[in-house]
């Protein structure tokens, strides 16, 4: 215990942006990257490969983005200090965790997967549902939600005000403040999420002018999901490859799960019953098993989900309003292969973030948090927050 202090102690903040950002006046840092040299219409990143991104959060310090990453995976956040951020959202498996349904407090089976976070920093929606507009609306659902870290805002910020090594990296982060607030403690999670890019992947190189960065198989499976018989791209648009909307695709659920009905919930409009945010699929190998609820555990299961036909897992006796793109393409097998081995070229950690060897609390780093419930089809718990 000892030695974890004096580590603590010694934990500094970075005064360098992250890689990919730039360090501009006002020690602000903000994100470099080719597309902004493209352009498109309506400045939303639709058309082809040379197509500019979307608006974007950045302009926070190296020392909030840098403190954030700490409270990322400092497992004081949860009541049992247990979970951490990372604990769902692990750099190694997609910044997702693994699970079909992400586990919550003491081991709960929460009802959906949790989402990967690279790209945040250009979405307008959080959570499977979109009832979130910013990264720190978003912030606060894990940390306040009874069947996630199970917090309560009086208990965080007595903890992290009576830690010195807190109030110390606080300081620096805000200058001239004095006691720990929400707000610094959302302003650096989201800090650390909005600096989570990934836009290097060997997709992105053949997009720039590289064609040698993808081979025949990867090019002709790009080819496969652009076209108006797949019509992938039309929902999972290019560079980001998630047009950030509501679609009902009527995903069915794990065997033993009553209906999700996702979006209808937080916009009130039966119309969105069964609706889902469009996911990026970006280091989209990393982030299985696949949709809200871990249905499909291989990538190849969850593109041939489309290729079945409209409708086809709908409940008997629910109306659904399916998304006008989804139909039935008639794939052959070795299209539905070369579909999936496109979606590969989409994986770059080139900016994964260092893991911390040690967080200012002193508590274990990055614990994955395992189910032990007896079952996984075991009943939701009225206090879970879905994600």
């Amino acid at each position: 215990m000892i030695s974890s202090l004096i580590l603590a102690a010694g934990i500094t903040l970075s005064a360098e942006c992250p890689r990919g950002f730039e360090l501009v006046s006002g020690n602000r840092c903000e994100l470099r990257t080719v597309y902004q040299f493209y352009d498109s219409l309506q400045n939303r990143g639709v058309g082809g490969t040379q197509t500019s991104l979307p608006k974007h959060v950045d302009g926070y310090s190296p020392q909030q983005i840098d403190l954030g990453r700490y409270l990322f995976f400092d497992p004081i956040l949860s009541a049992n200090q247990v979970q951490s951020c990372a604990s769902c959202h692990q750099p190694d498996k997609g910044f997702s965790d693994g699970h079909g349904r992400s586990v919550g407090f003491d081991g709960e089976l929460l009802p959906r997967s949790a989402p990967t976070l690279w790209n945040s920093a250009f979405l307008d929606r959080f959570f499977w549902d979109g009832r979130a507009k910013t990264l720190e609306e978003q912030a606060k659902g894990p940390l306040y939600a009874a069947g996630e870290m199970n917090n309560k805002p009086e208990v965080l910020l007595q903890r992290l005000n009576a830690n010195s090594d807190y109030r110390r990296l606080f300081t620096e982060a805000f200058p001239g403040s004095d006691n720990i607030s929400e707000d610094h403690i959302l302003t650096v999670l989201a800090a650390f999420q909005a600096s989570l890019i990934s836009l290097n992947s060997r997709y992105d190189r053949y997009a720039h002018g590289d064609h040698s960065a993808l081979n025949e198989e990867e090019i002709a499976g790009m080819n496969v999901f652009r076209s108006f018989v797949a019509r992938c791209s039309e929902c999972h648009t290019p560079p980001l490859f998630t047009n950030n909307q509501i679609a009902v695709i009527g995903t069915p659920e794990p065997e033993g799960m009553e209906l999700d009905i996702g979006a209808e919930k937080t916009f009130g409009t039966s119309v969105l019953k069964g609706g889902f945010k469009v996911p990026t699929l970006r280091n989209i190998e990393f982030t299985g098993p696949y949709m809200h609820s871990g249905v499909f555990p291989t990538l190849r299961e969850a593109t041939e989900f489309y290729n079945k036909g409209r409708g086809h897992a709908v409940p008997n006796g629910v109306e659904m309003q399916i998304h006008w793109h989804i139909w039935e393409p008639d794939l052959k097998e070795e299209e539905l292969d070369l579909i999936v081995s496109f979606m590969k070229t989409l994986s770059d950690e080139t900016f994964k973030p260092e893991t911390p060897k040690q967080v200012p609390s002193g508590l274990a780093v990055l614990a994955d948090v395992k189910d032990t419930s007896s079952t996984s089809n075991q009943t939701i718990p009225k206090t879970a927050m879905r994600r």
